[in-house]
């Protein structure tokens, strides 16, 4: 297939596609879909070989959140049978994060419900991640706390953490069919203030919320425009007692083909498969190693993941290894410039050096 063909030579390439390039494998057939699998796995070898980066997450504080995110068990007026609960203290989330790395996990997500955190949520914080970096002196540490303030990036950042998450979810112009009490430009400004404190940028998106193919091709052209290191794919879990909750409209291959496009566009980034995986990709999982370099180990925030054994025994299975503290996640390339850009025009590096990002 000749859409295929330059496909992965402008990904060889690190060379963006056109727009219509992104919205043609969305459009494939599912006889065409282990040829898309095959194009964008080679992609995905050239920079990140066959190593499986996995991440850990821990919930530091779950629901009573007063946003209105229509897809997020965690909402505003939420009906969803969830546990509550305030800020784990630092021991205990030290002490959680510690399960995640002894199951081989490089990375922990430090995660906490709410629209952002107050000064003090920031000392907090902060007190668990230099617990953990006490603990584990090579983990990497991403935090996850919602909208960021002027000055919380940096202070995150001289408290040790490495990268910090806010995802963008859907593209500019349905955001607000999905949340009214905060705008996307608010998710913009905080992804760029954690680049612009020195934090290794993730910000992904969720798929399967009935947004169009256009408006999933719309959000993962501006991740790669705001240049993340790491971009985070969802697939929307329905959660009973949420307004999405009736939203069952993807299938695993369509699941398969979100991922192939997101690797055509940012090659050299760090994808990773997170929430929604077991749901909707089920038995076509291991097929998604061949798209995506990074996945979450063990539970999410509100529901139950894979076993992590099970994780384990997949990766193997399907003839990858799982990344090592000591290897560096990005490319060369990325890996020597903090929050450096998720495309570029330069020549191809070797993925054989190919390190951090959530």
């Amino acid at each position: 297939m000749d859409l295929l063909k330059t496909l992965v030579d402008k990904g060889l390439r690190r060379e963006l596609p056109t727009r219509d390039e992104a919205l043609a494998v969305l459009a494939t057939s599912d006889d065409d879909l282990l040829d898309v699998v095959a194009a964008a796995g080679r992609v995905r070898r050239q920079w990140f070989g066959r190593r499986v980066k996995l991440n850990y997450l821990v919930n530091l504080k779950s629901g009573l959140c007063p946003e209105d995110c229509s897809y997020c068990s965690q909402r505003l007026g939420s009906q969803a049978g969830i546990l509550k609960y305030t800020w784990l203290g630092a021991d205990e989330a030290s002490q959680a994060a510690a399960a995640g790395l002894a199951g081989g996990a490089k990375r922990v997500c430090l995660v906490a419900s709410g629209r952002g955190p107050t000064d003090r949520d920031v000392d907090r914080v902060s007190k668990t991640i230099e617990a953990i970096k006490s603990a584990h002196e090579d983990v990497e540490v991403c935090a996850c706390l919602g909208l960021l303030s002027e000055g919380q990036a940096e202070r995150l950042r001289a408290a040790g953490a490495d990268a910090y998450n806010h995802n963008l979810n859907t593209s500019e112009a349905t955001y607000g069919e999905i949340t009214t009490t905060h705008t996307y430009e608010d998710r913009v400004q905080t992804v760029q203030r954690a680049q612009g404190a020195g934090l290794s940028a993730c910000s992904g998106l969720i798929a399967g919320m009935g947004e169009r193919d256009e408006d999933l091709v719309d959000v993962v052209f501006s991740l790669r425009e705001l240049d993340p290191d790491s971009v985070p794919v969802n697939f929307l879990i329905p959660f009973e007692g949420t307004p999405l909750a009736r939203e069952w409209n993807l299938t695993p291959q369509r699941a398969l083909r979100i991922l192939a496009m997101v690797r055509f566009v940012c090659p050299d980034v760090e994808v990773r498969l997170a929430g929604g995986r077991e749901v909707h990709l089920r038995t076509l999982q291991p097929l998604a190693l061949h798209l995506v370099n990074s996945i979450f180990l063990g539970d999410y925030l509100t529901s139950e993941g894979q076993a992590g054994q099970a994780d384990l025994e997949m990766i193997a299975d399907a003839g990858f290894e799982v990344e090592g503290a000591g290897t560096t996640t990005l490319p060369a390339h990325r890996a020597d410039v903090l929050g450096g850009g998720c495309g570029g025009h330069g020549p191809a590096e070797d993925a054989g050096t190919a390190t951090h990002a959530c």
